[in-house]
């Protein structure tokens, strides 16, 4: 399941975001890369620990809560902080597979990442090539959203960034354990979850199809969930 979600951030909030990133002190992305990523992977990356990091990581997380659509799609249990990167003259990530666990920094909390996310902080005509290229069972997709937008996709993808060859390709990725671990099982909850608010905005919250869905929609929830 593939899900682009649109104005995650407003315009203000990009604004904001970039005037702290243009400004920011970046390091080498490797840091962050497993034993086989770190082979491919060739960008730069803001550090975790840095006061940007971590505020705008906190503002991003705090419009996530309130995205229904991410709500829905993701039903996200854990979100390991968001982390930010830079792509520019020639940088690249080659094709590669995220790690299964990650842990959050300074605790002993572990993420199974069951979905990557990547939000975009620059405009798609401020750079060319750095499309985020996904191959999954759906096919390959080749990604590149306004500055605001994000993508949500399985953690189990195949998936790079292609060479910036001009201008700067500044986003936010981060996971997140879901609390259905299985992305098919997701996937029918999301087309439930919307044929349920497509009905009930015809129909009312109290119409009977309504509310029957609604109970086989929970009822799903409560055989798959894993919190």
């Amino acid at each position: 399941m593939l899900i682009h979600l649109t104005k995650v951030l407003n315009a203000e909030q990009v604004k904001f975001a970039r005037q702290h990133l243009d400004d920011a002190d970046w390091t080498d992305g490797k840091v962050t890369a497993g034993e086989q990523s770190a082979t491919v992977k060739h960008n730069t990356q803001l550090p975790e620990s840095s006061e940007t990091a971590q505020q705008l990581g906190n503002m991003i997380l705090d419009a996530l809560a309130q995205n229904t659509q991410f709500i829905s799609s993701a039903l996200p249990a854990k979100i390991f902080p968001p982390l930010f990167n830079c792509y520019e003259n020639g940088g690249h990530f080659g094709t590669h597979i995220d790690n299964a666990i990650r842990i959050v920094p300074n605790s002993v909390v572990r993420v199974r990442t069951d979905l990557s996310a990547t939000l975009f902080f620059s405009e798609p005509d401020e750079y060319d090539g750095g499309e985020l290229e996904i191959d999954d069972i759906y096919g390959k997709q080749s990604i590149k959203l306004a500055a605001g937008d994000m993508v949500l996709y399985p953690s189990t993808s195949y998936h790079q960034v292609n060479p910036v060859t001009r201008g700067k390709r500044v986003s936010s990725f981060f996971w997140m354990q879901s609390m259905v671990r299985d992305d098919a099982q997701r996937d029918l909850l999301y087309q439930m979850d919307k044929s349920i608010q497509s009905i009930a905005s015809q129909q009312g919250m109290q119409d009977h199809d309504v509310v029957r869905l609604t109970g086989v929609y929970h009822n799903l929830i409560r055989r798959w969930a894993d919190t």
